[in-house]
């Protein structure tokens, strides 16, 4: 698969005057659309699989950066919810025609939560990989929010990487304005949740919280024993595609 011949980059406007980076396959719907975690963005394991599953299944697929992420433009230190929410919600707008299911990645579990509340009806389903809502809630200490809340940077040691982690308190902020685990979550389609049980990261309790603030009954959660937080081994990824099949058949 050349994944430059089936959905080149493509660049779209988005709200704040910052050009989007994208890959768009068009095929049948719904349109898979996969949100990337935090500082992570469309070039990651889990969304080239997506994008391989979706080319072999004859699916429409978009994938896209964020603002300050991959190949969009921007500054990763203006980012926030809101911001990438609506920048999400203007990629879909302008390139998908009919309906979506949305496959959020950790923090991209919370975004995509925030992005079916804004597209409404237009979302069939949504399919979590080790989401994390609220977690600038439940991931901070209250020394940490001390820091964040005086307006100063906070950096944390990289697991996945040689640079440290930053959060900046904009981004910190508007997460507190966005919490959702204890509002409840008004989506009613189909959702499926993917947690590790061994993630340092997201405590899997949390996809059970998500469960439980969904107003859906359609809910299900797989628990996976020996799972991490990335979720990107063979079998996970593996788990995730069988996931997104058995959406799109119904089962």
């Amino acid at each position: 698969m050349d994944i430059d011949v089936i959905a080149p980059v493509e660049f779209a406007g988005g709200p704040n005057g910052v050009n989007i980076a994208h890959r768009f396959l068009p095929g049948a719907g719904p349109t898979l659309v996969f949100l990337p975690g935090y500082m992570s963005d469309m070039d990651g394991g889990k969304a080239q699989a997506v994008l391989g599953w979706a080319h072999e299944a004859g699916r429409a697929c978009l994938l896209l950066d964020y603002s300050g992420c991959g190949r969009s433009a921007g500054v990763f230190a203006d980012g926030t919810l809101s911001r990438w929410r609506d920048e999400v919600v203007a990629v879909v707008q302008a390139k998908v025609l009919s309906d979506v299911v949305l496959c959020g990645s950790s923090m991209g579990g919370w975004l995509m939560l925030l992005v079916a509340e804004a597209l409404g009806d237009a979302v069939a389903a949504l399919v979590g990989i080790a989401p994390a809502p609220d977690f600038t809630d439940w991931g901070f200490t209250a020394d940490q929010k001390a820091v964040l809340a005086a307006g100063e940077t906070l950096f944390e040691d990289n697991p996945y990487g040689p640079e440290p982690t930053p959060t900046y308190p904009g981004f910190w902020a508007d997460g507190q304005r966005l919490l959702r685990l204890e509002a409840g979550i008004a989506f009613e389609g189909p959702v499926r949740i993917l947690q590790g049980q061994r993630d340092p990261d997201v405590p899997w309790q949390t996809a059970l919280r998500m469960a439980k603030a969904l107003r859906s009954d359609d809910v299900q959660v797989s628990l996976v024993k020996d799972g991490d937080h990335r979720l990107s081994r063979t079998q996970d990824v593996a788990l995730l595609l069988r996931t997104i099949a058995a959406l799109s058949t119904g089962a």
